[in-house]
């Protein structure tokens, strides 16, 4: 493994890239560099996940077409150990790739040839929701890990599903505005979580269940064809 270093601020963000394409992958580093990342880049394509895993990267750019094991099956080991944020990368237009990356886990995907300012902009969206997702936030007097699912207050501790603190975040990112059911699922959707409508209700009951536990009654409000505040 090859490591290439950017700006040399400790700040800068490292993203690991996965590429079998020497001229693709330097490419791709330059791009990354001049962005004011910091690059990993794999040369040697044996036991990758195990190397994305050791690389320790804010991110990872990750070809479907790779010599020994595909993208795909690489991803799936991966999430087994790691949830740090990975975009696919592909040259097939074939929508079956799409759906088998996000099955497994991917954050987001890209058909090459892409355009270098779509890209960049894609990791910074990408990037921005992990370090979302890993901070802490406040509701009322509990406090909300959306990274590890629980909301604690006084020392007792709620866990709530994937999709329960999806929606959860979703709406205390808007307390006190209505969010629309539209919007909801469209934040599932994002997170790789295809629900239905009538999922969504399910969750939202049972998501108002366990905060009555922690005696936050009647916390999300319905408003009729309208959607739901948080309060």
């Amino acid at each position: 493994m090859g490591d290439s270093y950017g700006t040399g601020k400790a700040s800068a963000k490292k993203i690991l890239i996965v590429e079998d394409d020497k001229s693709l992958r330097d490419e791709l580093s330059v791009l990354l560099k001049n962005a004011s990342y910091e690059t990993i880049l794999i040369e040697d394509f044996q036991n990758v996940s195990t190397q994305m895993e050791r690389a320790n990267a804010d991110l990872v750019l990750l070809d479907i077409n790779l010599p020994v094991q595909d993208g795909e099956t690489i991803l799936h080991d991966f999430r087994k150990k790691s949830d740090t944020p990975v975009i696919m990368l592909t040259s097939r237009t074939n929508e079956i790739d799409e759906i088998l990356s996000m099955g497994y886990g991917a954050d987001d995907f890209i058909t090459k040839p892409y355009r270098a300012t779509i890209l960049l902009l894609r990791i910074s969206a990408v990037l921005k929701r992990s370090s979302k997702n890993s901070s802490r936030q406040m509701y009322h007097n509990a406090e909300v890990c959306v990274a590890k699912g629980t909301i604690v207050l006084a020392g007792r501790e709620l866990v709530l599903t994937k999709n329960e603190m999806i929606i959860f975040q979703t709406l205390l990112d808007r307390i006190g505005e209505i969010v629309t059911r539209d919007e909801l699922m469209t934040a599932l959707w994002n997170s790789q979580e295809f629900v239905g409508d009538n999922t969504l209700s399910v969750n939202i009951s049972r998501l108002r269940g366990k905060l009555s536990e922690l005696g936050f009654e009647d916390a999300i409000e319905t408003r009729k064809k309208l959607g739901y505040v948080l309060k």
